[in-house]
């Protein structure tokens, strides 16, 4: 199939691309969150970079949404509606915010674009009405076993966390602080050390790397922690695992279905958490033994077979729904 979407999660978008079908990137000059093309990023040639305004000269068999402005952006720029004139499916990346759990979906009650949420979590708790959805959980390109464990730091790999703050548990860095150096990952990562209080003693801002960089680096780290409170999953989590680090995670959403215990430690008790982290810090042994756990647990889960299998499954079932909600809106109508 030729697929039409936008580069809007690069983690999620690189596993996505890597499947079976050609993939329509809008690409415009300035990048932004409407133009960014591949974004510079390593994908396969099957991920095709467009410009807007010639994509009413490629055959689009799908359009793949995750915004809601894209339906008018699709209509604008295409002269089809999604869901009515092409096949469309609503990927939802996020945690409903707001009214939690009476958050209404953008897409409640659209019978004619299935919503696919990427955790059971988001299913659970967005009101999408009777809009047909579906889960497919994230798959990951693995990075292979790449652990060193030796530095004995603590990873973190979070985006924006002065901004976000309590939502990427960016208060409860200092506690963390004081069994283990930080070092800390990602994008939007400047005034961090003002923010917490935490001097180069105690944390270092890596930035944001290149993938490979980053898992490289990362993989130094003796253990990983995750402390994100209200996320579909992080994909840096997942990629950890699979590096093969020990893992030490607040239990908040969906993380208790993709962590093990074995795989390092989860709880909402952050004293627990702590008292886990320097124990995995003080002992590399045992710090090798829970990373490979993790390892194993995250390759069983999140593979990228099972991921393009059931958005294959999907993407074939698109277009015969939306012809049999056709069907029945035209015998309504009669």
């Amino acid at each position: 199939m030729r697929i039409l979407l936008w580069h809007v999660h690069g983690g999620w978008t690189d596993a996505f691309v890597r499947g079976r079908h050609e993939y329509l990137l809008p690409a415009a000059p300035g990048g932004g969150p409407w133009g960014l093309g591949r974004g510079g990023r390593d994908w396969p040639a099957a991920a095709r970079e467009v410009a807007p305004e010639r994509l009413r000269e490629e055959e689009i068999d799908m359009v793949l949404l995750q915004r809601p402005e894209e339906l008018d952006a699709c209509e604008q720029l295409l002269g089809r509606r999604p869901g009515r004139d092409v096949p469309a499916v609503y990927l939802e990346h996020n945690t409903p915010k707001g009214s939690v759990p009476n958050s209404r979906h953008p897409l409640a009650d659209q019978r004619n674009i299935p919503v696919v949420h990427v955790t059971h979590f988001n299913n659970l708790f967005w009101d999408c009405g009777n809009a047909p959805t579906t889960v497919i959980e994230h798959g990951i390109a693995d990075p292979g076993y790449l652990y060193t464990g030796e530095r004995e730091h603590l990873g973190v790999v979070v985006n924006e966390p002065v901004r976000r703050w309590r939502v990427t548990g960016t208060d409860l860095l200092p506690g963390f602080a004081r069994t283990g150096r930080l070092e800390v990952f990602g994008m939007g990562g400047a005034g961090l050390e003002q923010a917490t209080g935490l001097g180069p003693d105690r944390l270092q801002v890596r930035g944001d790397l290149p993938t490979a960089a980053l898992h490289a680096e990362l993989a130094g780290c003796r253990v990983y922690l995750h402390l994100l409170r209200w996320t579909s999953l992080g994909l840096s989590l997942l990629e950890a695992m699979h590096l093969g680090m020990p893992v030490v995670v607040l239990d908040a959403t969906e993380a208790s279905r993709a962590v093990p215990p074995e795989a390092g430690a989860i709880s909402t008790d952050v004293a627990q958490l702590q008292r886990e982290a320097a124990r995995l810090l003080a002992d590399p042994d045992e710090a090798r033994a829970r990373g490979r756990a993790a390892r194993q647990a995250a390759l069983e889960r999140y593979s990228l077979a099972a991921f393009h299998a059931a958005w294959d499954t999907v993407l074939a079932d698109t277009p015969q729904r939306a012809r049999q909600v056709y069907a029945a809106a035209e015998r309504r109508a009669q």
